[in-house]
């Protein structure tokens, strides 16, 4: 998601760092951002002139030396806590002291985030929804420790890259994660349950516009271990009224991620 998150603030004239561990990951991500704008450029809603000026916000680097005078930077690495915490041990490392670091976790507490920092009360949650470029909303989640001065700077960040921020307190799911996983929960029940073809579930959900996409769609698409990890800490959270498909379970152990690897529920082209 670090292209779309990229190209969400690229978009509205901030210059980005995005950095990876490998270049192919860096480069994927521009590709991503480029291929975002591209699409509007070929509707006509985009100039291309403007695409370029935008891919030239966006830098791309696999170390953190362009982090020295950053003032806001987001995490969005999968949601292990381990992997977690040990990107913020990097980020306040390399991040001037002013600098407020965000995570983009649509669940797991920014409490214990801010523990690998020495700056706890600038730790916040940053929670954008996919597509990034697209979706208006940005829950912004306050721990333990985050100052109302962090929250704020936060807010007024999701408003200078045109998004509307909520404020969120520190439960497993946050808002929207809660409402949206209960319900998604009870279509992934019906369909294991009857046995109902998958693309016809997501065909249903999307014609009674109750969703952009089906969930089936949209979880190969946000990465199957990642929509895998969640449900199943909502579900240890919260219990059974959380399920938990054991198809998405059974195709991340065998390496079949989703849109990233070109299979999930779905084959994907390359």
């Amino acid at each position: 998601m670090g292209g779309e998150i990229a190209a969400a603030i690229a978009s509205a004239g901030i210059p980005v760092v995005l950095k990876d561990v490998d270049q192919r990951y860096v480069d994927h991500g521009l590709e991503k951002a480029e291929s975002l704008w591209q699409a509007q450029v070929d509707a006509g809603k985009l100039e291309p002139g403007e695409l370029q000026r935008r891919l030239a916000l966006i830098g791309g680097a696999t170390d953190y030396d362009a982090f020295g005078d950053v003032d806001f930077a987001i995490e969005a690495v999968p949601e292990r806590m381990d992997i977690k915490q040990t990107v913020f041990e990097e980020l306040d490392e390399a991040t001037p002291g002013h600098a407020i670091l965000a995570s983009n976790t649509s669940s797991l507490p920014i409490t214990e985030m801010g523990d690998a920092t020495s700056r706890p009360e600038q730790v916040v949650g940053f929670h954008f929804f996919y597509p990034a470029t697209v979706m208006r909303l940005i829950e912004v989640i306050e721990g333990e420790y985050t100052t109302p001065e962090t929250t704020q700077a936060a807010v007024n960040f999701a408003q200078a890259i045109r998004k509307t921020p909520i404020r969120c307190a520190e439960v497993p799911g946050f808002v929207v994660n809660r409402i949206l996983n209960s319900a998604v929960s009870e279509v992934w029940r019906h369909q294991q349950e009857t046995g109902q073809d998958i693309a016809d579930v997501d065909r249903m959900v999307a014609e009674s516009r109750a969703a952009p996409v089906g969930p089936f769609q949209l979880a190969d698409q946000l990465g199957l271990d990642t929509v895998l990890h969640v449900a199943e800490y909502l579900r240890d959270c919260y219990g059974e009224r959380f399920f938990v498909h054991e198809q998405m379970r059974a195709l991340v152990q065998q390496g079949h991620l989703g849109a990233k690897t070109g299979k999930g529920f779905y084959e994907h082209g390359s």
